[in-house]
Parts: C-alpha cells; sequence; structure tokens
C-alpha cells in the first residue's frame, strides 16, 4: 500500500526546495546552477530577482455585495469580487513562472483568460499564466479580478509574502508584499492592501446585516456613558474579590520602602513570581519594608482562598495553601497606585468563583516565543488564571521536540517551498518560500520543562495540546517524510511503525481550513503507536520539571469526512473487536480509545466539545473535560448543558466573547478572524453571563448585530427523546477559557496585542461571579431582549460595575502593563465635530487623547477645543509612550 510513497521519495532530487537558508545565498544555490532548465525566454535568478523586488501588487477588495456573478449554490448566494493588481517594471513574456500566495478564501472562480488561480492546499495558492497572457509591459498594470466565497471583511485576510518560482531558480518573495511595522504603534501593517472604505459593499455580510463600522463617531457614543471618576479606581482590585472593606479612606499606606516579608512556614520560592511583580512597580523586599506577615488560614474551602488584612503598621495574608498567598500579594499589586506606591487599610476575603480559569495559546498555526510565554504567565499570576491550554500542534505546525521522532521537528516545524515536503511542510498563511522566518519554530525538550517550571512557580497548570485526529497535518507529513528516509534505509518495519496515513485512502474531503489530507487514519494501530509514543515523551518532560501530566486536550474537534474511502479503514469495520460496525462510528471510537489511553496513564482527556458531543458517554472514561466552543446566537448553550449534565468539566470557551483571536471592534482595520463575532472588546467580555448562558440574550446581538432568541427548555426529538434541556440543579461548569488562535497572529507583539486588556476581563468573569448576574432558571425559560429576566436594576449595576472596572484598567492596570513590557492594545478613540468643537473619549478613562488637523503637530486634546476639518486622533498608551491606530474623525 506505501508505494505511492515511495515514489515520492525518489522524485525528491527532481524538486525544487527552498528550505531554510539554502536559497539565501543564490552564489552557492544548486538550482540557480541549473542552466540546462532555464526557459527560453531566459528567466535567470538574476532577473527572477530583480521581478521580487520591482513587481508591485495590489490586493484589493471591490465588494461583499452577493450578485448575478456568485456562483450558484445551496441556500442563499454568497461571493466577493476582488482585485489582484500587478505592476511590473520589467518587460516579461516567459510563461514558465508561477506566483504562490495565501487565499484565506476559496476562489470560485478567475475573471478572463490570462490567468489561473489554484489552490494547492490549504490556503495557498498559485497563479499562472494562461493562454491568453500576453506578457508583461513595463509600468503596465494587469488586473486579475476573481470571485470567492463567503465574504471578505478584514484587511487582515490578505496574507503577505507572495513569491514568484520558475522551473530550477530559487524562489524569490515580492518585495511589495512584505509586512510593515508601524513605528508608533508597534502594529504590522499591510502596505499591499487597498484600504477598505465602503460600509456597504466592504463591510457588509449581506443586506441584513446591521453591525455599524466602529468609526469615531461610533466609539464616541458607545463611550459617552462611561464616566472619568479615578476614585472609582483608587480600592479597586481586579478581578473583584468576594468582600472588599475600607477601614479608613483617608489613611494612605506608603509602600516606597517595601515589604518586609516573614514568611513563617511558607516557602518563599512559591510566593517569589508575585513578589517579583510588586518589585516591577515599585515596591520592593526590604528590612526597612512594612511588616508583611504570611499566616495559615484554617477555614479555606476551596484552592485558593485568602484572607487579606492592610492595616496601618503591618499587612497579614491568611491563606491555605501556595495560591492563596501569591493571590493575597497579586491582591496588594492591584491595591497599588502605581504613580505613588499607597494602598488604603481594607480588609479583603476572597476565593475563586470558578476552579479553572484558564488562557489558550495557539502556537502552532504560527509559532511564538518561550518569552512571550513566560510573560504570559506572570500575567496570569497577577490577574490569579491558573490554567494555560499550550496548543502546540495543528495543520500548519508541530512545536514541542519529541525524543524519538525527530522528524517532527524537523520537518513539522517549519514551512517553506518543498513541494514533495520532504523537507519542511508547505507554506501557509502567508509564511512565504523560506524556512528561517519567526513564524516556524518549536520548543526544545529543555524549553517545555522551563515554561512547566516556570508555571508551577505561578500556580498554573499547562495542558499540553496536540490536535487530533482532524487537525493533525504536519504530524501527518512528518511522519511520511520519516516512512520515506527509513524506506530509503530499508527499513520497512521502522518506517511503518509510526504511520498515520493510508496511502491508498481516496476518501474526497475538505476541512475547515481547506486540506484534504489532514486527518489521522484511525483504523492504522501505527496512528495509536503514535499517539502513545508522543504522550510518554510529554509526560517524561513533565516528570523531570516535577509536574505530572494529569490533564491532556486531544482536540477531537473539526474532523472532515475523512476514511470513507480507506481501504484499511474499510477492512477494519468489517472485522474489528471494538464493537464497531460503520464508518460513522470512528470518529467516536477514536476519542474514545484515545480517552482511555490516557485513563490508563492517569491523565485525564480533554477535547472540544463538537469532537465530545459524538462520543458514547458509555465508553468514556468518568473523568474528562470538553471545552465548549459553541456560539450562543446559535443555541450554544444547548451543547454546554448537555455535557455538563454528563458529569464532564465543561470549561465555557465561547468564540463571540471568548475568543481573542476576533477584532476588539468593528473595524476592517484590526487584526483577527470574525467568523462570530466582529467587535469583542473589553466591555463585553465584562458583560459576559457565564452561570446561564441563554440569559446572554437579552444583552447581546449576533454577528450582524441582530437579536437573537435561546430556548432553554426542554428539547426533544420525533421520537420523544430528550434531545437538549437545562441544567441539572446539582451541576455547574468547571470554569471558563479565553483563546488565541493564531492563524492571522504572527508576532509577539501582535498575540499581547490581541490578549491584553481582554485577560483581565476574562480573570474578572472566571474569579468573581457578580451580583447583576441573572439567577439561573433550572425549570428552564426561553430568553430574548423582550423576556426580562435581566431586568433594569441589574443592568445599571452592570452598567456601574464596567464604570468602576474601565476606570480601574484606564488609571492602574495599563500602566502595569507598560512596567512589564506587554504589547497591549492601545484602543481607539470616540470622537464627533459639534459646531466646530471636538468633542473625543476613550474606552478606558485615564489615558491621554491627542488631535491634529490637516496632517499638523499632535497636540493634547482638551474637551470642546476648536478645530479646522479634516482631524485625527488617538490615544496614548499609559506611559505615555506607545500610541493607538489613528482615527479621522467623521
Amino acid at each position: 500500500m506505501q508505494i505511492k510513497l515511495i515514489v515520492a521519495a525518489v522524485a525528491l532530487a527532481l524538486t525544487t526546495s527552498a528550505c531554510s537558508k539554502q536559497v539565501t545565498e543564490e552564489s552557492t544555490s544548486p538550482q540557480s546552477k541549473t542552466s540546462q532548465l532555464v526557459n527560453s525566454n531566459e528567466l535567470t535568478q538574476d532577473l527572477l530577482k530583480k521581478i521580487g523586488q520591482t513587481l508591485d501588487i495590489q490586493y484589493r477588495l471591490i465588494t461583499n455585495i452577493p450578485g448575478e456573478h456568485c456562483d450558484k449554490g445551496e441556500g442563499e448566494p454568497r461571493c466577493f469580487v476582488a482585485a489582484i493588481d500587478l505592476t511590473s517594471q520589467v518587460d516579461l513574456n516567459s510563461k514558465d513562472w508561477a506566483i504562490y500566495y495565501s487565499q484565506m478564501r476559496p476562489i470560485q472562480s478567475v475573471v478572463g483568460d490570462e490567468f489561473t488561480i489554484t489552490q494547492v492546499q490549504g490556503d495557498l495558492h498559485k497563479i499562472e499564466p494562461a493562454a491568453g497572457f500576453k506578457g508583461f509591459k513595463k509600468g503596465e498594470t494587469i488586473t486579475i479580478e476573481f470571485r470567492g466565497e463567503p465574504w471578505l471583511l478584514s484587511e487582515t485576510d490578505a496574507m503577505p509574502n507572495y513569491y514568484i518560482v520558475a522551473q530550477g531558480l530559487a524562489p524569490v518573495v515580492i518585495a511589495s508584499t512584505q509586512l510593515e511595522v508601524d513605528p508608533e504603534t508597534g502594529m504590522e501593517v499591510r502596505p499591499y492592501v487597498t484600504a477598505f472604505t465602503d460600509s456597504e459593499a466592504h463591510y457588509k455580510r449581506r443586506e441584513t446585516d446591521k453591525l455599524e463600522w466602529a468609526k469615531s463617531h461610533v466609539l464616541y457614543r458607545n463611550n459617552l456613558d462611561t464616566p472619568v471618576d479615578v476614585a472609582l479606581a483608587e480600592n479597586s482590585i481586579l478581578p473583584t474579590p468576594n468582600k472588599l472593606i475600607i477601614k479608613d479612606s483617608k489613611q494612605a499606606l506608603n509602600l516606597k520602602s517595601g515589604l518586609k516579608v516573614d514568611f513563617k512556614d511558607v516557602d518563599p520560592a512559591a510566593v517569589d513570581a508575585a513578589l517579583q511583580r510588586l518589585a516591577r512597580i515599585g515596591v520592593l523586599q526590604t528590612e526597612q519594608g512594612v511588616k508583611t506577615e504570611l499566616l495559615p488560614l484554617s477555614s479555606a474551602q476551596v484552592a485558593g482562598e485568602y484572607r487579606l488584612d492592610i492595616s496601618a503598621d503591618k499587612i497579614q495574608i491568611f491563606a491555605a495553601d501556595d495560591a492563596g498567598f501569591s493571590y493575597g500579594l497579586a491582591s496588594i499589586a492591584a491595591l497599588v497606585n502605581p504613580k505613588t506606591l499607597t494602598v488604603s487599610e481594607v480588609t479583603v476575603e476572597d476565593a475563586p468563583r470558578y476552579d479553572f480559569r484558564g488562557m489558550h495559546v495557539d502556537v502552532s498555526r504560527n509559532f511564538h516565543s518561550k518569552q512571550l510565554i513566560l510573560d504570559l504567565l506572570d500575567q496570569m499570576a497577577a490577574y490569579k488564571l491558573n490554567k494555560l491550554h499550550l496548543h502546540m500542534a495543528d495543520d500548519e505546525g508541530w512545536r514541542l521536540e519529541i525524543n524519538g521522532l525527530p522528524e517532527l521537528t524537523e520537518v513539522g516545524s517549519k514551512r517553506c517551498h518543498d513541494l514533495n515536503e520532504d523537507t519542511c511542510l508547505l507554506p501557509q498563511l502567508g509564511s512565504g518560500p523560506f524556512s528561517d522566518t519567526k513564524v516556524n519554530g518549536y520548543y526544545s525538550k529543555a524549553d517545555y520543562i522551563e515554561i512547566l517550571k516556570y508555571a508551577n512557580d505561578r500556580q498554573i497548570q499547562v495542558i499540553p495540546s496536540m490536535d487530533m485526529p482532524g487537525h493533525s497535518r504536519a504530524a501527518i507529513k512528518s511522519m511520511e517524510a520519516r516512512y520515506r528516509k527509513l524506506m530509503a534505509q530499508g527499513d520497512q518495519e521502522a518506517a511503518n511503525e509510526f504511520l498515520l496515513s493510508d496511502n491508498e485512502d481516496e476518501t474526497v474531503y475538505s476541512s475547515i481550513q481547506y486540506y484534504n489530507d489532514n486527518t489521522l487514519n484511525v483504523c492504522m494501530e501505527s496512528t495509536f503507536n503514535f499517539i502513545d509514543k508522543v504522550i510518554d515523551e510529554i509526560a517524561i518532560m513533565h516528570k523531570e520539571a516535577g509536574v505530572p501530566l494529569n490533564l491532556y486536550h486531544i482536540g477531537a474537534d473539526e474532523t472532515a469526512g475523512a476514511w470513507i474511502e480507506s481501504p484499511l479503514c474499510k477492512a477494519f469495520v468489517a472485522n474489528n473487536d471494538k464493537g464497531v460496525t460503520s464508518m460513522d462510528e470512528l470518529g467516536a471510537y477514536f476519542i474514545e480509545r484515545t480517552a482511555k489511553l490516557l485513563a490508563d496513564k492517569g491523565i485525564e482527556a480533554a477535547g472540544w466539545s463538537d469532537g465530545m458531543s459524538h462520543t458514547r458517554p458509555e465508553n468514556m472514561p468518568a473523568k474528562a473535560q470538553s471545552n465548549i466552543w459553541d456560539v450562543v446566537a446559535h443555541g450554544g448553550h444547548k451543547r454546554a448543558h448537555q455535557q455538563a449534565n454528563l458529569g464532564w468539566h465543561a470549561v465555557l470557551s465561547q468564540p463571540e466573547v471568548l475568543y481573542f483571536d476576533f477584532p476588539y471592534e468593528a473595524d476592517p482595520k484590526e487584526h483577527g478572524y470574525y467568523w462570530a463575532s466582529r467587535n469583542t472588546n473589553s466591555q463585553k467580555i465584562h458583560s459576559f453571563m457565564p452561570g446561564n448562558l441563554p440569559a446572554n440574550a437579552e444583552q447581546w446581538t449576533d454577528i450582524e448585530n441582530l437579536p437573537f432568541e435561546a430556548d432553554d427548555t426542554v428539547q426533544k426529538d420525533e421520537s420523544g427523546k430528550v434531545i437538549s434541556g437545562p441544567l441539572k440543579e446539582s451541576i455547574g461548569f468547571a470554569g471558563i477559557q479565553g483563546q488565541l488562535w493564531s492563524e492571522t497572529v504572527r508576532s509577539d507583539d501582535v498575540a499581547e496585542y490581541m490578549m491584553f486588556p481582554r485577560i483581565i476581563m476574562l480573570a474578572e468573569r472566571a474569579w468573581h461571579k457578580p451580583s447583576w448576574e441573572v439567577p439561573y432558571q433550572y425549570k428552564g425559560a426561553v430568553y430574548n431582549q423582550q423576556s426580562g429576566f435581566f431586568t433594569e436594576e441589574m443592568r445599571q449595576a452592570q452598567r456601574d460595575d464596567w464604570y468602576r472596572v474601565a476606570n480601574t484598567v484606564g488609571s492602574k492596570e495599563l500602566l502595569k502593563l507598560d512596567k512589564a513590557d506587554i504589547a497591549y492594545r492601545v484602543p481607539t478613540p470616540g470622537a464627533v465635530i459639534k459646531d466646530g468643537k471636538l468633542f473625543a473619549n476613550v474606552i478606558f478613562p485615564g489615558l491621554d487623547i491627542e488631535y491634529r488637523t490637516a496632517g499638523g503637530n499632535w497636540l493634547a486634546y482638551e474637551a470642546g477645543v476648536a478645530v479646522t476639518e479634516p482631524v485625527e486622533v488617538r490615544v496614548i498608551a499609559a506611559d505615555g509612550k506607545r500610541k493607538g491606530r489613528t482615527l479621522v474623525v467623521e
């Protein structure tokens, strides 16, 4: 069955490979010396390089409005029209070249007969001259117009690093398609993208779409009710404690002299990270500092509970575990005014609402450095988050060194222009043709062990995740490369030991990211050999770090119709002792078997809710975790309740409020995907009611800003079987988790921009149950904007709470992030001009705003200042250094 793989190994010698630094040194590149392959139009390496340096490419959205041009399919027609404009500075008649680029949305058709665009794999596409191509003339612009689906609503959809190839020559990146960094904001900009300007054609999904583009006047209206009141932040702790009593609001304890900590029986190493954070904001450990005692709390009911008492001459923290003492110190840091280093005399009694308070980071789509993870762990500890879900393997990359399987990182950790994928994966997500870029990379065993120890010192559990059986292309291609290598060495047994794909499988499918080869073959024993090996090696690293592996996330989501035509699966279904009688049961079989494999090792299995829903609960271990990523506006509460009612640890991960790779505001210049939300700002996250998911229908709208209804009554199928219903009274959710997926997140700075300050709101909702949350109706209810469970009194309490939180973030927390060198998002301001005067505001009061007129100098904003249009506005970071994105006042 492996004949095709052997043939592919032989073909390696004929493939143009552009991995690592082999092609950056053109004088030594073997491809550049292959003169016999240069075409008759004399496409040389020098000419290809010149084309790459001078070819101007512009990606231009024409319209999202569907019409006769859309391909007809099931349901309403949906498509967008876009164009790629190419302006050459050289004459070129040759047709023997191709441009590779990432096209995030599938193409329906190309207009005209000059070019073809074909999908290679995933988002990698290839532009080639067609029969009607007449050549490039110097200075002439040629337009490739095409139709794609379903819509294109963000400028970040246009991925960078187009590159041109010709047979026998090294690929060359087209310089005009490379990213630039805005020196004032520090954020990526895409100079090759024509700005979106038309609200109707460029930013509506369809006629029903009522979401407003977040232009300056929209933001001004949204921010208008939030008062600027520094007093609200003075004794505010984020996340909010259960009880805070101010003993003397006029008496402030000055911490400029530092803290003199009496650790009693507490290991100083256990709270060192919390003390380091205090030191970063200016509160050091000194002999002359305020006496600070760490004392036992015998009455603690839950992990992390603490009591903090600040008086005129000393500070006392009472706790029963390391986490409680750390959280007490974190609350001191939260109370400290970072400008004066003073705190009020208070008593705090506190404990977390949820045991699971997590943040998920995807380093597989685009790699992110170890330093980013360490910095994130510091901030998670500061805001009392305790779970890091580290997503290290997906279709686009494998990011963890595994002993005995070097191909996973030698091949699977990098992307480059090797079409056979013997040395790297295919380029994706605008990664370009070379492997020596920051979006490629992996954590060595030593790196991972360091991360584990660093997290443990901050009372944070690291949950490793290598997605399977879908989202597994990096592993599959790495093991195929291993197979070819070992077969060439004559070691057939070793070659087959960890193979993940049936080469005779002719199933035609497409994953959600448009791969047709990204799913492990679950009918092969070698697949389970691989899983067993990977888990054992990760467990060894955890043991070396002194942190046992007891929770492992298998993914289990978005498995795209694989296996149907696999000979091995047909044989397996026809004859097995696993109870599998049809192809439809293979997905459940895989998850159940993998979960049992983990349970036998003392490890709890976790997965995403869609995959977990296919399992048969009676075949699952008693302990299992499910991350609920179902959209609330689409009835997402139903699966959350179903899986919680099974007794599983249901962790809420709702996309429209907890996916931090989505845009902050409804603006096509904002980074991020947007399939569930186009405006997930901090206020929306603050409004989340995790204890009553369906009740959010009373305050939220869907992705098109339309109201929706959430029916939480008992639902039955045609046979009378209950298929969904309310939570059982003894059941609750295990916690909540924020998510950062990294398809559009290429750098560490952009990752921090997307996560912060939203992580503070995540911590607020994970730790604290607000008084304004609608009580859950265990007998069932239907929620909509008229149902009335969310009373006006509750709404006002929510608004008042937000005013405090917003002023706290603006007055204190962002400056602390600046001191930690976190590249948080500096918000865009709201602004209007009334009678020739400028009025502006910002979502976090306390941040300064600047304005300029007619391209002049930036000036400090004062309310009602007279201006001459056009006017631009921007917000300044808390430390006065970085700038937010500039908006034109409309």
